[in-house]
């Protein structure tokens, strides 16, 4: 399937949170601003109310995305097994080291939910893509997006 985004198991919940608060509360506070805003009276030039029609066209928007994620989306709980077998999937951590013996742990996720800030890293990334199969011990070439080839040694493969 072309359109198919993989999720974590964590990631298909947040989005499931996020479309209820989204259709839920969020929807309400939205009603209750245009409310407020109409009571202003000419709404030609009321920013309050273009502000909440704004805010209400940004938030059906959000709420028809996630619906399409979710509607595409498949669930990938990567491997199990102990960790000295257990291959890099998405939903894994992943510890690795470089060849200058620095160290550094990655999460392999879907693309929705990357934050390379927080390590979760994307599988169709280059660093995720060459990790996903390999297992402890295991050394890894990559090209960076800059074009440099890099070397890493998985230490360790977690759920």
């Amino acid at each position: 399937m072309d359109n198919e985004i993989i999720l974590t198991k964590e990631g298909r919940e947040k989005l499931v949170a996020e479309l209820e608060y989204r259709e839920g509360e969020k929807h309400e506070e939205i009603i209750e601003r245009l409310k407020e805003a109409r009571d202003f009276g000419d709404l030609s030039e009321n920013a309050e109310y273009d502000a909440a029609k704004e805010e209400q066209s940004q938030n059906e928007s959000r709420i028809a995305e996630i619906r399409k994620i979710l509607a595409n989306a498949r669930i990938e709980e990567g491997g199990s097994g102990s960790s000295s077998d257990l291959a890099v999937a998405i939903g894994c951590t992943v510890e690795v080291v470089d060849d200058k013996g620095r160290n550094a742990s990655y999460t392999i996720v879907g693309t929705t939910e990357t934050d390379s800030l927080a390590g979760r890293i994307s599988n169709e990334s280059p660093l995720g893509e060459a990790l996903i199969g390999h297992k402890k011990d295991e050394k890894i070439t990559w090209v960076t997006p800059s074009g440099q080839e890099r070397e890493l040694t998985v230490v360790s493969v977690t759920r």
